[in-house]
């Protein structure tokens, strides 16, 4: 009966979280997907406590509780901007938790094979009805062994598969999304950087981990699981380290496919169901949402993948110009005048959390009869979709947000474009310099304006290092400064 329970449990979460993926896609849907999530989450924990092989449920629960303080703490504090490092660290974990399972499976084998072996019983156990002495023994094993004394000869091969597979893509997986981290949070270099060697180091190190897998799996023994886990993390370390700012984006969805296939490893070792489908579900989803980010910015996904991306490929067309600044006064004579008005958002706008600012801006210029829309390139941010839930938060209407391809046509024929806190996405070097680092990406066109006004800090070049000539175009003024600090001068002299 229990365990009739936890297979219809598992069905009904598994249709939870479809519903809650499907519904993520759509802004006026999303606040009900979150419940879907949420609530599939419960009954998959719910099922799995009270099902089969359950036990330890002091333990389970002080370990849930624990888990939900630390989210509880982490959902109320982190702010938006942090939100790109949140969920890179968070992958991390799930990547550890594989390594983990990974391990604990590979030293339950062994246990199970010395306590049948010292009762003079094989393992794995050969084809057939198991006998009644070792039914009598498995009784007395844990339920996690207790279930791998039970497995074939084949099944354990298979389990060994899967531990290795875990294992390798957790460790992989869990450096990977700490220097993804370090690089959002500004405590690593975001400069694409390698080793001497290079992807050649990557490779070898790929190379020497099928070995060491093979050997595993010949029965060499655990120590080959030790050094091909010590060789995963440097894969992740330095794979990681390979890529460029301008494609953190890309990075965060990436590795949020390896630990949804870390996660799938994790359910075939522990015979879960669900987690496999779980896992399966969050790393195709994470692998598709790659390709189309890399597909909008004219990248392969393998070259991303594999690193190198943000350092130049070449002598970069040198930029003529200055950089001519503008005040508030100068901006708002522009506003007022004008008809149409397109807002890019970047993440600077996260950073000074000047949305609910960008928000009043919008309502006080609709209201003076104006046409103000939102302009969103695929990996503005350094999260997909970061800019449409910084949006969302600040109550900006939907139906005026679009996306690059929606909107790119409609600039040579608007009056004034802001930016607030974005580079590359408007960079044109992307189309007229063959040498720039971001060569070939699309980019919101802004430059074909009549007039562009960017909302940044200073002059430096951003993130990912490189330079834009838009900064330095005629028809282009630096409205230099915080952007909540500056749009909140600008908000009352808005007509």
């Amino acid at each position: 009966m229990d365990f009739g329970f936890t297979i219809a449990a598992y069905a009904v979460a598994g249709v939870l979280f479809i519903l809650s993926l499907g519904g993520l896609s759509g802004q006026e849907s999303a606040k009900r997907a979150v419940w879907y999530g949420i609530a599939g989450m419960a009954l998959a924990v719910a099922a799995t406590l009270i099902g089969p092989g359950s036990g330890l449920w002091l333990m389970s629960l002080i370990l849930i509780a624990a888990g939900a303080g630390v989210g509880y703490q982490l959902a109320t504090r982190v702010q938006m901007t942090q939100m790109p490092e949140l969920v890179a660290i968070m992958h991390s974990l799930v990547g550890l938790a594989a390594v983990f399972v990974g391990f604990n499976a590979h030293i339950e084998l062994v246990r199970v094979g010395e306590v049948l072996g010292a009762a003079g019983m094989a393992f794995p156990q050969p084809e057939g009805p198991l006998a009644t002495p070792v039914y009598e023994l498995i009784g007395t094993l844990s339920n996690f062994a207790a279930l791998l004394a039970k497995k074939t000869a084949v099944e354990v091969g298979i389990l060994r598969v899967e531990l290795v597979l875990g294992i390798w893509i957790g460790a992989v997986t869990f450096t990977g999304s700490v220097i993804a981290y370090g690089k959002l949070a500004g405590r690593v270099d975001s400069v694409a950087k390698q080793l001497p060697g290079g992807h050649m180091l990557n490779a070898g190190a790929a190379a020497a981990s099928l070995a060491l897998a093979a050997m595993y799996l010949g029965g060499a023994g655990g120590w080959t699981l030790v050094v091909l886990t010590l060789l995963a993390l440097f894969i992740g370390y330095h794979l990681i380290m390979g890529i460029g700012g301008a494609d953190m984006p890309v990075v965060v969805s990436m590795l949020n496919s390896y630990s949804g296939w870390a996660a799938a490893a994790i359910g075939f070792s522990l015979g879960n169901d669900l987690l496999i489908v779980v896992g399966a579900l969050v790393g195709s989803s994470g692998a598709i949402l790659s390709y189309i980010m890399c597909k909008a910015m004219n990248r392969s996904f393998v070259s991303v993948i594999l690193g190198g991306f943000g350092g130049a490929k070449g002598e970069q067309q040198a930029i003529e110009g200055e950089q001519i600044a503008i005040d508030s006064d100068g901006v708002a004579a522009a506003l007022n005048d004008a008809d149409s008005v397109v807002i890019v958002p970047g993440y600077g706008m996260a950073v000074a959390q000047a949305q609910q600012s960008v928000s009043e801006l919008t309502r006080k210029l609709r209201a003076a009869g104006k046409t103000v829309r939102f302009a969103i390139h695929p990996v503005a941010g350094r999260l997909p979709g970061h800019m449409n839930v910084l949006l969302a938060e600040a109550k900006v209407p939907y139906d005026i947000v679009l996306e690059m391809d929606e909107i790119n046509e409609d600039f040579p024929s608007t009056d004034v474009v802001i930016v607030i806190g974005s580079n590359d996405i408007v960079n044109p070097a992307a189309q007229d310099d063959p040498n720039s680092p971001i060569a070939g990406m699309p980019v919101l066109e802004v430059w074909k304006a009549k007039q562009v006004f960017v909302s940044k800090r200073g002059q430096g070049t951003g993130y990912s290092g490189i330079e834009n000539p838009l900064f330095f175009k005629d028809n282009t003024r630096m409205f230099y400064g915080d952007a909540k600090k500056s749009l909140d001068e600008l908000l009352p002299k808005i007509a």
